[in-house]
């Protein structure tokens, strides 16, 4: 066959009808692809950066939020470098039997007839703040619970630099201790504010060491001010923080919006992990200046003396001594001879103001009265049979000594209205009424006429005593030079001893 023949033959007809087809094809499906891929580029472009939202953030309130972000920033710069960390290790030492081994010595003991002494350190950590210098002396303070009884304490700076330091003074009842080390570079030191001045829902900034973290830095608000009940019979009316705080925070600074120190970082109220649940607490730094120049001048405080018993006067109180409205703390007993006795301050007093400032309490008065110099003279305003009297107080040097001599204590005994707590505590009939002895100083004069816990007192001095404010009275009128007591003790009615100063 020809070539002419095989064009024109059926099969070269199919193969080329096969053959277009496929061309065909192959053309359709590549122009399909390139549609697709431009359509999809279109989309991709028109949905701008996938995943991200389109919400923009308006500028001012961002603004506003930066400023804000600025100041935190330049407080952390400011304070960091004044805040250190306090490294501590306290040596113990044990004696211990020297066995050596041997069957006989462990039964017996060893021959040379001694022992072994062993030596246990125990390190510890908190936080400090430096506050003042002389020359190349600083002086960082921190708390009591931080030093405790360390025999070795290291200053860690900033900048991760340690300095040994030494103990310069320390006080129980404040929590509060000074330490001191040398330096020949410069180390700024803290600008102290004024706690007196802190109000609620201030922004507070916690600066120190948790948990060995150092230079850490937390912000929360103050949450109260005025807080009383620290650990440890601490006098301090404390700040109260949701600032983050743990443990190693103690001694750290809580500044304000400023970075001042507002006060020192002590103790925190938390669930059985001992973890920050937002209840921090730390010491008003106003309560501590006076305390740092003492520390300095004299390595100890001293604390001025009143000479009285104080306690928070309850709702009962309050109602029978016609005390409604009024805040400050009741004089429940006086010593004999105190600088109290001397400016006439009496049992069932209530003590509202010192130097016209309000006591809020029984520890702001403890701790107004103990900032107040030995030999300085102070105005005491009491109110004493629902009428106010102002007394001039000249303080004295607290010696723990007399203040705990008991004997001198007048009149040794706490009486309080009887109400369902007294009857529950001293097992009463609930229809009983009248007063009740709830608390008995040994060796007091209460004490020495033969007066026990939960008895009730009918009687004073011969005359009928009904309420608290009957009892105040009569103590004040008609014991002078000598004391006795009517009581109820369960069936029986009694009359005590007689008691003559």
């Amino acid at each position: 066959m020809n070539f002419s023949q095989r064009l024109s033959s059926k099969n070269f007809f199919i193969f080329n009808l096969v053959l277009l087809g496929t061309i065909v094809g192959f053309s359709l499906a590549f122009l399909s692809f390139s549609c697709s891929t431009r359509f999809s580029s279109k989309t991709v472009k028109a949905q701008g950066n996938p995943g991200y939202s389109s919400v923009v953030i308006p500028e001012d309130a961002l603004k506003i939020a930066e400023g804000l972000q600025t100041v935190f920033r330049s407080v952390a710069d400011k304070v960091l470098p004044s805040v250190v960390e306090l490294k501590t290790v306290s040596i113990r030492r044990q004696q211990v039997p020297n066995f050596n081994g041997i069957p006989w010595e462990f039964f017996f003991g060893p021959r040379d007839g001694g022992n072994q002494e062993r030596e246990y350190r125990s390190g510890g950590l908190g936080s400090g703040i430096v506050v003042r210098r002389n020359g190349d002396t600083y002086y960082v303070l921190t708390n009591n619970h931080v030093v405790g009884d360390a025999n070795e304490i290291v200053v860690a700076l900033n900048d991760g630099k340690e300095i040994p330091a030494e103990l310069v003074g320390k006080d129980e009842r404040k929590d509060l201790a000074l330490v001191s080390f040398t330096s020949t570079d410069p180390i700024p030191l803290a600008e102290l504010g004024d706690s007196d001045s802190v109000r609620v829902g201030d922004w507070s900034i916690a600066v120190g060491n948790p948990l060995g973290f150092m230079s850490s830095v937390t912000l929360g608000i103050v949450s109260a001010v005025g807080r009383t009940g620290g650990p440890g019979g601490n006098i301090n009316d404390f700040i109260q923080t949701d600032t983050s705080i743990n443990q190693g925070n103690s001694g750290g600074a809580l500044v304000n919006i400023r970075g001042e120190v507002i006060g020192i970082n002590t103790w925190i109220a938390s669930n059985s992990s001992g973890g920050s649940v937002g209840l921090g607490f730390a010491i008003p730094i106003n309560n501590a200046k006076r305390t740092i120049d003492d520390f300095i001048n004299s390595g100890e405080v001293s604390y001025g003396w009143l000479g009285v018993s104080l306690a928070e006067a309850d709702r009962e109180t309050v109602l029978a001594l016609g005390l409604e409205g009024k805040r400050g703390a009741l004089a429940t007993q006086v010593f004999l001879g105190s600088p109290a006795d001397k400016a006439g301050i009496q049992p069932g007093d209530f003590i509202t103001h010192i130097n016209g400032r309000e006591m809020r309490g029984v520890n702001p008065l403890m701790l107004a009265v103990g900032d107040l110099k030995p030999g300085e003279r102070a105005a005491f305003t009491v109110f004493r049979a629902g009428a106010a009297q102002e007394l001039t107080v000249r303080i004295e040097v607290r010696n723990n000594e007399t203040a705990s001599e008991n004997s001198k204590l007048w009149p040794g005994l706490v009486v309080v209205t009887i109400n369902d707590a007294v009857r529950n505590a001293f097992n009463m009939d609930k229809d009983i009424q009248g007063l009740a002895v709830v608390q008995l100083i040994d060796k007091s004069p209460a004490s020495v006429v033969g007066l026990q816990r939960g008895d009730r007192i009918t009687g004073l001095n011969g005359e009928k005593v009904n309420d608290l404010a009957a009892f105040y009275r009569v103590l004040r009128e008609k014991a002078g030079k000598e004391l006795w007591f009517e009581v109820i003790r369960g069936d029986n009615t009694l009359e005590t001893l007689k008691y003559k100063r």
